[in-house]
């Protein structure tokens, strides 16, 4: 076991500062809206819903629960075993949807546009988000999706591979869009424009994968429990 938070309670600015984190999380999560925000921008039912996402998590948060909006620290320990909490589990299984899901639908709409010139992430959208975002609901049923375990047991490695996940998608995905911009600048259209997006795509996916496999992004070293020693537990259990 590994002791890896000292303090007692969380203070009040770290509570606060992750709130924005789980709205956003929240907003994007209906893939239709998301499509249609990036698209044409915001409209009515986009604000509609990022007012009802803001009220619920502001909501929760005061109420300290939200992951890193608690009273005080849950995990404090690697190798750990407690119960993993309700609203734990909706969270990250919420933010695995967003990360795992777009991801995904992007990377076969550049494949298909590098190979045909036909952008089709709307019919993308509209055929593939929700299943994908049902398959993984799923993988969290079957205790499958890390950090929305039943148990904490394993968090320090889940953490990380959660934070690998993030450190991939998040410039990759920022990485695409800016050469979009960039080649449509400099004049390339259809296919070959999209062939440039998907190499920047596949080349910022196995640069940042790579480097969080290594563990040499922030928060990406992972923690094993030893292996063969007994779970232990939390205290009361």
């Amino acid at each position: 076991m590994k002791k890896v938070v000292a303090r007692e309670r969380n203070k009040s600015y770290y509570r606060f500062l992750h709130w924005p984190i789980w709205v956003w999380v929240f907003f994007v999560l209906p893939g239709h809206l998301t499509q249609e925000l990036f698209r044409h921008g915001a409209g009515r039912p986009h604000w509609i819903w990022l007012a009802v996402v803001a009220a619920a998590t502001a909501w929760r948060a005061w109420l300290g629960r939200l992951p890193g909006c608690e009273f005080q620290p849950y995990v404090t320990h690697w190798g750990l075993h407690q119960p993993n909490l309700w609203y734990r589990v909706v969270c990250y299984t919420a933010a695995w949807i967003d990360l795992l899901v777009p991801f995904t639908l992007n990377a076969a709409g550049l494949i298909v546009a590098s190979a045909t010139g036909d952008w089709l992430m709307d019919a993308l959208y509209a055929h593939l988000y929700y299943p994908l975002a049902a398959a993984i609901v799923l993988a969290t049923a079957l205790d499958c999706a890390p950090r929305a375990r039943r148990s904490t047991l394993h968090e320090g490695a889940e953490r990380a591979w959660f934070y690998v996940a993030l450190w991939t998608v998040v410039p990759t995905q920022a990485a695409a869009w800016a050469a979009w911009r960039l080649g449509g600048q400099l004049g390339l259209q259809g296919i070959a424009l999209a062939r440039v997006r998907l190499s920047v795509f596949l080349a910022c996916t196995a640069l940042f994968l790579l480097l969080g496999w290594k563990g040499r992004l922030p928060r990406t070293a992972r923690y094993h429990p030893r292996a063969g020693a007994a779970p232990l537990l939390a205290p009361g259990e």
